[in-house]
Protein backbone atom coordinates (compact mmCIF):
# COMPACT_ATOMS: atom_id res chain seq x y z
CA UNK A 1 0.00 0.00 0.00
CA UNK A 2 1.17 3.62 -0.55
CA UNK A 3 1.18 4.31 3.19
CA UNK A 4 3.71 1.50 3.70
CA UNK A 5 6.27 3.47 1.69
CA UNK A 6 5.97 6.41 4.06
CA UNK A 7 6.26 4.13 7.08
CA UNK A 8 9.51 2.71 5.70
CA UNK A 9 10.88 6.23 5.20
CA UNK A 10 10.05 7.31 8.74
CA UNK A 11 11.54 4.08 10.11
CA UNK A 12 14.76 4.90 8.27
CA UNK A 13 14.76 8.35 9.84
CA UNK A 14 14.36 6.84 13.29
CA UNK A 15 17.14 4.36 12.62
CA UNK A 16 19.47 7.04 11.28
CA UNK A 17 18.91 9.09 14.41
CA UNK A 18 20.56 6.37 16.49
CA UNK A 19 23.51 5.80 14.17
CA UNK A 20 26.70 7.58 13.18
CA UNK A 21 29.05 6.98 10.29
CA UNK A 22 30.28 8.41 7.03
CA UNK A 23 27.06 7.61 5.13
CA UNK A 24 24.50 9.16 7.46
CA UNK A 25 23.80 12.10 5.13
CA UNK A 26 23.20 9.73 2.24
CA UNK A 27 20.83 7.68 4.36
CA UNK A 28 18.90 10.82 5.34
CA UNK A 29 18.62 11.85 1.68
CA UNK A 30 17.40 8.36 0.74
CA UNK A 31 14.82 8.38 3.50
CA UNK A 32 13.61 11.82 2.36
CA UNK A 33 13.22 10.59 -1.21
CA UNK A 34 11.27 7.52 -0.04
CA UNK A 35 8.91 9.65 2.05
CA UNK A 36 8.38 12.10 -0.82
CA UNK A 37 7.65 9.27 -3.25
CA UNK A 38 5.26 7.70 -0.79
CA UNK A 39 3.43 10.97 -0.20
CA UNK A 40 3.16 11.54 -3.95
CA UNK A 41 1.82 8.06 -4.48
CA UNK A 42 -0.77 8.54 -1.73
CA UNK A 43 -1.83 11.81 -3.39
CA UNK A 44 -2.24 10.09 -6.77
CA UNK A 45 -3.99 7.13 -5.15
CA UNK A 46 -6.54 9.48 -3.57
CA UNK A 47 -7.22 11.17 -6.94
CA UNK A 48 -7.68 7.97 -8.91
CA UNK A 49 -9.34 5.45 -6.59
CA UNK A 50 -13.13 5.39 -6.80
CA UNK A 51 -15.88 3.58 -4.85
CA UNK A 52 -16.76 0.04 -5.94
CA UNK A 53 -14.99 -1.95 -8.62
CA UNK A 54 -15.46 -1.13 -12.31
CA UNK A 55 -17.41 -3.58 -14.43
CA UNK A 56 -15.28 -6.27 -16.07
CA UNK A 57 -15.92 -9.03 -18.57
CA UNK A 58 -18.10 -9.39 -21.67
CA UNK A 59 -20.84 -6.83 -22.06
CA UNK A 60 -24.37 -8.21 -21.74
CA UNK A 61 -26.68 -8.00 -24.73
CA UNK A 62 -28.41 -4.67 -25.24
CA UNK A 63 -31.88 -4.53 -23.75
CA UNK A 64 -34.72 -3.57 -26.09
CA UNK A 65 -34.83 0.01 -24.72
CA UNK A 66 -31.04 0.30 -25.06
CA UNK A 67 -31.20 -0.93 -28.66
CA UNK A 68 -33.85 1.68 -29.43
CA UNK A 69 -31.73 4.30 -27.68
CA UNK A 70 -28.69 3.33 -29.77
CA UNK A 71 -30.69 3.94 -32.95
CA UNK A 72 -31.94 7.32 -31.77
CA UNK A 73 -28.43 8.40 -30.76
CA UNK A 74 -27.12 7.39 -34.17
CA UNK A 75 -29.87 9.38 -35.91
CA UNK A 76 -29.02 12.53 -33.93
CA UNK A 77 -25.29 12.23 -34.53
CA UNK A 78 -25.71 11.58 -38.24
CA UNK A 79 -28.06 14.53 -38.68
CA UNK A 80 -25.79 16.92 -36.81
CA UNK A 81 -22.53 15.75 -38.37
CA UNK A 82 -23.60 14.76 -41.88
CA UNK A 83 -26.75 16.76 -42.69
CA UNK A 84 -25.71 20.00 -40.95
CA UNK A 85 -21.96 19.33 -40.90
CA UNK A 86 -19.51 21.87 -39.52
CA UNK A 87 -21.24 23.91 -36.80
CA UNK A 88 -19.75 27.29 -35.93
CA UNK A 89 -20.01 30.94 -36.92
CA UNK A 90 -18.15 30.48 -40.22
CA UNK A 91 -20.54 28.25 -42.20
CA UNK A 92 -23.37 30.79 -42.38
CA UNK A 93 -26.57 29.40 -40.90
CA UNK A 94 -25.02 26.27 -39.38
CA UNK A 95 -25.57 27.37 -35.78
CA UNK A 96 -29.17 28.37 -36.50
CA UNK A 97 -29.81 25.05 -38.23
CA UNK A 98 -28.51 23.29 -35.14
CA UNK A 99 -30.68 25.40 -32.84
CA UNK A 100 -33.72 24.61 -34.99
CA UNK A 101 -32.95 20.89 -34.66
CA UNK A 102 -32.48 21.15 -30.89
CA UNK A 103 -35.69 23.13 -30.49
CA UNK A 104 -37.74 20.66 -32.55
CA UNK A 105 -36.53 17.67 -30.56
CA UNK A 106 -37.05 19.39 -27.21
CA UNK A 107 -40.57 20.50 -28.14
CA UNK A 108 -41.39 17.02 -29.45
CA UNK A 109 -40.27 15.64 -26.08
CA UNK A 110 -42.64 18.00 -24.26
CA UNK A 111 -40.33 20.85 -23.25
CA UNK A 112 -40.37 24.58 -23.77
CA UNK A 113 -37.01 25.40 -25.37
CA UNK A 114 -35.44 28.72 -24.36
CA UNK A 115 -32.51 30.58 -25.87
CA UNK A 116 -29.91 32.64 -24.04
CA UNK A 117 -28.61 34.93 -26.77
CA UNK A 118 -25.53 37.11 -26.52
CA UNK A 119 -23.44 39.20 -28.88
CA UNK A 120 -20.27 37.75 -30.39
CA UNK A 121 -18.35 40.41 -32.30
CA UNK A 122 -21.49 41.61 -34.04
CA UNK A 123 -23.12 38.16 -34.40
CA UNK A 124 -25.91 36.86 -32.19
CA UNK A 125 -25.16 33.41 -30.77
CA UNK A 126 -27.24 31.35 -28.36
CA UNK A 127 -27.19 28.72 -25.69
CA UNK A 128 -30.36 26.60 -25.67
CA UNK A 129 -31.98 25.16 -22.54
CA UNK A 130 -34.94 23.10 -21.40
CA UNK A 131 -36.05 22.63 -17.82
CA UNK A 132 -37.55 19.68 -15.97
CA UNK A 133 -38.98 21.28 -12.85
CA UNK A 134 -38.48 19.39 -9.59
CA UNK A 135 -40.82 19.12 -6.64
CA UNK A 136 -38.59 21.17 -4.32
CA UNK A 137 -37.98 24.85 -4.96
CA UNK A 138 -35.21 25.12 -2.36
CA UNK A 139 -32.78 22.50 -3.67
CA UNK A 140 -29.84 23.26 -5.93
CA UNK A 141 -30.48 22.44 -9.58
CA UNK A 142 -28.67 19.80 -11.65
CA UNK A 143 -27.27 21.04 -14.97
CA UNK A 144 -26.69 18.52 -17.75
CA UNK A 145 -24.99 20.06 -20.76
CA UNK A 146 -23.05 19.60 -23.98
CA UNK A 147 -21.57 22.00 -26.53
CA UNK A 148 -23.06 21.86 -30.02
CA UNK A 149 -20.37 23.74 -31.95
CA UNK A 150 -17.44 22.13 -33.75
CA UNK A 151 -13.86 23.12 -34.32
CA UNK A 152 -13.19 24.68 -37.73
CA UNK A 153 -12.98 22.18 -40.58
CA UNK A 154 -14.67 19.25 -38.81
CA UNK A 155 -18.19 17.82 -38.65
CA UNK A 156 -17.63 16.73 -35.05
CA UNK A 157 -19.46 13.41 -34.74
CA UNK A 158 -17.76 12.50 -31.46
CA UNK A 159 -16.81 16.11 -30.64
CA UNK A 160 -19.49 16.86 -29.79
CA UNK A 161 -22.55 15.61 -31.64
CA UNK A 162 -22.30 12.57 -29.36
CA UNK A 163 -22.72 14.75 -26.25
CA UNK A 164 -25.59 16.69 -27.83
CA UNK A 165 -27.34 13.46 -28.84
CA UNK A 166 -26.95 12.11 -25.31
CA UNK A 167 -28.36 15.30 -23.77
CA UNK A 168 -31.36 15.24 -26.11
CA UNK A 169 -32.09 11.62 -25.29
CA UNK A 170 -31.64 12.10 -21.55
CA UNK A 171 -34.13 14.95 -21.68
CA UNK A 172 -36.59 12.73 -23.55
CA UNK A 173 -36.11 9.73 -21.26
CA UNK A 174 -36.50 11.74 -18.04
CA UNK A 175 -39.42 13.90 -19.19
CA UNK A 176 -42.05 12.11 -17.07
CA UNK A 177 -39.82 11.59 -14.03
CA UNK A 178 -40.87 13.10 -10.71
CA UNK A 179 -37.65 14.38 -9.16
CA UNK A 180 -36.81 16.57 -6.17
CA UNK A 181 -34.30 18.80 -7.87
CA UNK A 182 -34.89 20.73 -11.07
CA UNK A 183 -32.79 19.59 -14.03
CA UNK A 184 -31.69 21.96 -16.76
CA UNK A 185 -30.62 20.42 -20.05
CA UNK A 186 -28.36 22.97 -21.75
CA UNK A 187 -26.72 23.09 -25.18
CA UNK A 188 -23.75 25.44 -25.21
CA UNK A 189 -22.35 27.42 -28.11
CA UNK A 190 -18.68 28.38 -28.61
CA UNK A 191 -16.84 25.77 -26.60
CA UNK A 192 -14.23 25.23 -29.29
CA UNK A 193 -11.24 27.51 -30.08
CA UNK A 194 -10.89 30.44 -30.45
CA UNK A 195 -13.51 30.88 -27.73
CA UNK A 196 -12.41 28.08 -25.40
CA UNK A 197 -11.86 29.33 -21.83
CA UNK A 198 -12.51 32.95 -22.83
CA UNK A 199 -15.32 35.33 -21.90
CA UNK A 200 -17.03 34.44 -25.19
CA UNK A 201 -17.40 30.74 -24.30
CA UNK A 202 -21.11 29.88 -24.18
CA UNK A 203 -21.00 27.84 -21.00
CA UNK A 204 -19.12 30.59 -19.17
CA UNK A 205 -21.75 33.13 -20.21
CA UNK A 206 -24.40 30.70 -18.92
CA UNK A 207 -22.65 29.92 -15.61
CA UNK A 208 -22.01 33.60 -14.94
CA UNK A 209 -25.72 34.34 -15.33
CA UNK A 210 -26.56 31.54 -12.89
CA UNK A 211 -24.23 33.14 -10.36
CA UNK A 212 -25.63 36.64 -10.96
CA UNK A 213 -29.16 35.29 -10.48
CA UNK A 214 -28.03 33.45 -7.29
CA UNK A 215 -29.19 30.10 -8.67
CA UNK A 216 -27.78 27.26 -6.53
CA UNK A 217 -26.25 24.39 -8.51
CA UNK A 218 -25.77 21.08 -6.72
CA UNK A 219 -24.08 19.38 -9.69
CA UNK A 220 -23.12 20.10 -13.29
CA UNK A 221 -22.44 17.24 -15.72
CA UNK A 222 -20.73 18.04 -19.01
CA UNK A 223 -21.21 15.37 -21.67
CA UNK A 224 -18.07 15.61 -23.81
CA UNK A 225 -17.38 12.98 -26.47
CA UNK A 226 -19.14 9.71 -25.57
CA UNK A 227 -18.93 7.56 -28.68
CA UNK A 228 -15.41 6.26 -29.38
CA UNK A 229 -14.22 2.96 -27.86
CA UNK A 230 -11.47 0.45 -28.57
CA UNK A 231 -10.58 -2.97 -27.17
CA UNK A 232 -7.04 -2.84 -28.60
CA UNK A 233 -4.15 -2.94 -26.14
CA UNK A 234 -2.43 0.44 -26.04
CA UNK A 235 -5.44 2.29 -27.44
CA UNK A 236 -5.79 4.41 -24.28
CA UNK A 237 -3.21 7.08 -23.46
CA UNK A 238 -2.82 9.33 -20.40
CA UNK A 239 -0.81 12.27 -19.21
CA UNK A 240 2.01 10.87 -17.05
CA UNK A 241 1.93 9.31 -14.50
CA UNK A 242 -1.75 8.30 -14.73
CA UNK A 243 -0.98 5.20 -16.82
CA UNK A 244 0.15 3.59 -13.56
CA UNK A 245 -3.45 3.60 -12.30
CA UNK A 246 -5.68 3.03 -15.32
CA UNK A 247 -6.20 0.40 -18.07
CA UNK A 248 -4.44 0.69 -21.43
CA UNK A 249 -7.56 -0.19 -23.43
CA UNK A 250 -10.02 2.52 -24.40
CA UNK A 251 -13.11 0.50 -23.57
CA UNK A 252 -14.42 2.55 -20.61
CA UNK A 253 -16.22 5.81 -19.88
CA UNK A 254 -14.51 8.39 -17.67
CA UNK A 255 -15.85 10.65 -14.91
CA UNK A 256 -13.45 13.58 -14.50
CA UNK A 257 -13.42 16.59 -12.20
CA UNK A 258 -11.12 18.95 -10.35
CA UNK A 259 -10.00 18.46 -6.77
CA UNK A 260 -12.81 20.67 -5.47
CA UNK A 261 -15.38 18.44 -7.22
CA UNK A 262 -13.91 15.21 -5.83
CA UNK A 263 -17.06 14.39 -3.87
CA UNK A 264 -19.19 14.69 -7.03
CA UNK A 265 -16.74 12.61 -9.10
CA UNK A 266 -16.80 9.80 -6.54
CA UNK A 267 -20.56 9.98 -6.11
CA UNK A 268 -21.27 9.88 -9.85
CA UNK A 269 -18.79 7.05 -10.43
CA UNK A 270 -20.32 5.00 -7.62
CA UNK A 271 -23.86 5.58 -8.91
CA UNK A 272 -22.84 4.57 -12.43
CA UNK A 273 -21.12 1.40 -11.20
CA UNK A 274 -24.17 0.47 -9.15
CA UNK A 275 -26.52 0.68 -12.11
CA UNK A 276 -24.57 0.08 -15.34
CA UNK A 277 -22.84 -3.01 -16.70
CA UNK A 278 -20.13 -1.01 -18.43
CA UNK A 279 -16.47 -0.26 -17.56
CA UNK A 280 -15.88 3.09 -15.88
CA UNK A 281 -13.03 5.05 -14.34
CA UNK A 282 -12.91 8.24 -12.29
CA UNK A 283 -10.38 11.01 -11.68
CA UNK A 284 -10.45 14.03 -9.35
CA UNK A 285 -7.26 15.96 -10.10
CA UNK A 286 -6.06 19.56 -10.19
CA UNK A 287 -7.99 21.43 -12.85
CA UNK A 288 -4.74 22.59 -14.46
CA UNK A 289 -3.75 19.03 -15.44
CA UNK A 290 -3.93 18.28 -19.18
CA UNK A 291 -7.46 17.27 -20.16
CA UNK A 292 -9.07 17.68 -16.74
CA UNK A 293 -10.73 21.02 -17.53
CA UNK A 294 -11.11 20.72 -21.28
CA UNK A 295 -14.87 21.16 -21.60
CA UNK A 296 -17.83 23.15 -20.34
CA UNK A 297 -17.55 21.98 -16.72
CA UNK A 298 -14.54 24.33 -16.47
CA UNK A 299 -16.90 27.31 -16.78
CA UNK A 300 -18.86 26.18 -13.75
CA UNK A 301 -15.68 25.82 -11.69
CA UNK A 302 -15.01 29.50 -12.36
CA UNK A 303 -18.28 30.32 -10.58
CA UNK A 304 -17.61 27.98 -7.66
CA UNK A 305 -20.04 25.24 -8.72
CA UNK A 306 -19.24 21.50 -8.45
CA UNK A 307 -18.93 20.14 -11.98
CA UNK A 308 -17.63 17.05 -13.77
CA UNK A 309 -17.11 15.80 -17.30
CA UNK A 310 -18.31 12.43 -18.60
CA UNK A 311 -16.07 11.52 -21.52
CA UNK A 312 -14.45 8.89 -23.71
CA UNK A 313 -11.25 10.91 -23.00
CA UNK A 314 -11.09 12.62 -26.42
CA UNK A 315 -7.56 12.95 -27.82
CA UNK A 316 -6.18 10.47 -25.28
CA UNK A 317 -8.09 7.76 -27.19
CA UNK A 318 -9.76 8.99 -30.35
CA UNK A 319 -7.20 9.28 -33.19
CA UNK A 320 -9.68 11.40 -35.20
CA UNK A 321 -10.01 14.12 -32.57
CA UNK A 322 -10.32 17.58 -34.19
CA UNK A 323 -9.88 16.15 -37.66
CA UNK A 324 -12.08 15.70 -40.73
CA UNK A 325 -12.25 11.98 -39.91
CA UNK A 326 -14.37 12.54 -36.81
CA UNK A 327 -17.43 11.07 -38.51
CA UNK A 328 -20.37 8.96 -37.36
CA UNK A 329 -18.99 5.73 -38.82
CA UNK A 330 -16.15 5.79 -36.28
CA UNK A 331 -18.50 5.64 -33.29
CA UNK A 332 -19.96 2.68 -31.38
CA UNK A 333 -23.60 3.53 -30.72
CA UNK A 334 -24.28 0.32 -28.82
CA UNK A 335 -21.68 1.17 -26.19
CA UNK A 336 -22.76 4.77 -26.25
CA UNK A 337 -26.34 3.71 -25.46
CA UNK A 338 -25.14 1.73 -22.44
CA UNK A 339 -23.30 4.81 -21.20
CA UNK A 340 -26.26 7.15 -21.70
CA UNK A 341 -28.57 4.69 -19.97
CA UNK A 342 -26.21 4.55 -16.98
CA UNK A 343 -25.69 8.33 -16.89
CA UNK A 344 -29.47 8.76 -16.85
CA UNK A 345 -29.64 6.75 -13.64
CA UNK A 346 -26.83 8.87 -12.18
CA UNK A 347 -28.79 12.04 -12.96
CA UNK A 348 -31.94 10.63 -11.34
CA UNK A 349 -29.97 9.74 -8.21
CA UNK A 350 -28.37 13.20 -8.03
CA UNK A 351 -31.73 14.88 -8.56
CA UNK A 352 -33.39 12.87 -5.79
CA UNK A 353 -30.72 13.39 -3.12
Amino acid sequence: MPSDIIVVGYFMFETIGTQTGPNWKLRIALASVIIALGAGFVWLWRMTQMPLRPFEGPLPALSAPQAELAGRLADHVKYLSATIGERNVDPVGSLQSTIDYLRKNLVDAGYAAREQTYNLRGDAVSNVEAELVGTSSTEGIVVVGAHYDTVEGTVGADDNASGVAATLELARLLRTSKLRRTIRFVFFVNEEPPYFQTDEMGSLVYAQKLRRDAVPVSAMISLEMLGFYSDAAGSQKYPPPLSLFYPNRGDFIGFVGNSESRCLVRKATRMFRESASFPSEGLAAPGSWPGVGWSDHWSFWQQGYPAIMVTDTALFRNPYYHSHRDTADSLDFGRMARVVDGVGKVIVSLANE
